[in-house]
């Protein structure tokens, strides 16, 4: 295939309310499919010890984050307690255009802007199997208190209430079976189509 014949990259975004697995799935997904590349971010804060410039994380001063705002280089950004993260346009586009398959992972704000921005983008959001399983989770951490918990499923029911820009529905009941769903989509455009799992939510919020 020669390099105008080449065929484009796909761009899939993933996002999930904590709590999901989003981030073991996504790893077990990355080394199942190595020809995957995964959209690394920039951010305007400090590495922390161990993470690399542009494996972990893009990351630049207040300046050029405001720069590539002011020039339309962000897919989505966002302020996080004073420090800004964004999904680099040209970033993405580049891999597209060489071919590569790429996966965002975005809250469900960022997701939306993302489909403004390039519809052809997939959108796949994932849950556990009910949101009694995800309080569950939050509680198994051991690191919230019973008010953040209830918090967080607050705000995973707010991220459910925006789920109809999604492609795609991955219940992580079982972190391998997942993985081979996103895989089906990536690979093959089939999954559980969100406009078709409507009867599932009632199910899902049955005994809150």
């Amino acid at each position: 295939m020669t390099e105008n014949t080449k065929k484009k990259g796909r761009l899939f975004v993933l996002s999930a309310p904590s709590g999901s697995g989003k981030s073991t799935v996504k790893e077990l997904v990355m080394r199942r499919l190595p020809d995957l590349v995964y959209s690394v971010s920039y951010t305007t804060r400090n590495p922390r010890p161990g993470e690399v410039d542009g494996r972990d994380y893009n990351f630049v001063v207040n300046e050029k984050f405001r720069a590539m705002i002011d020039e339309g280089d962000f897919l989505e950004w966002a302020e996080v307690f004073g420090r800004f993260y964004g999904t680099g346009r040209h970033w993405v586009e580049d891999r597209l255009a060489a071919g590569n398959d790429v996966l965002a992972d975005l809250d469900v704000l960022g997701a939306s802007s993302v489909k403004k921005q390039m519809p052809e983008a997939t959108l796949i959001f994932m849950v556990p199997p009910s949101a009694i399983e995800l309080g569950r989770r939050l509680a198994g951490r051991n690191t919230e208190t019973v008010e953040e918990a209830r918090n967080r499923l607050a705000r995973a029911r707010s991220e459910i209430d925006r789920r109809h820009v999604y492609d795609f529905l991955v219940i992580n009941d079982d972190l391998e079976t997942a993985a081979s769903e996103m895989i089906e989509i990536i690979e093959h455009g089939r999954g559980r189509s969100m406009s078709e799992m409507e009867n599932f939510w009632p199910v899902f919020f049955e005994g809150l």
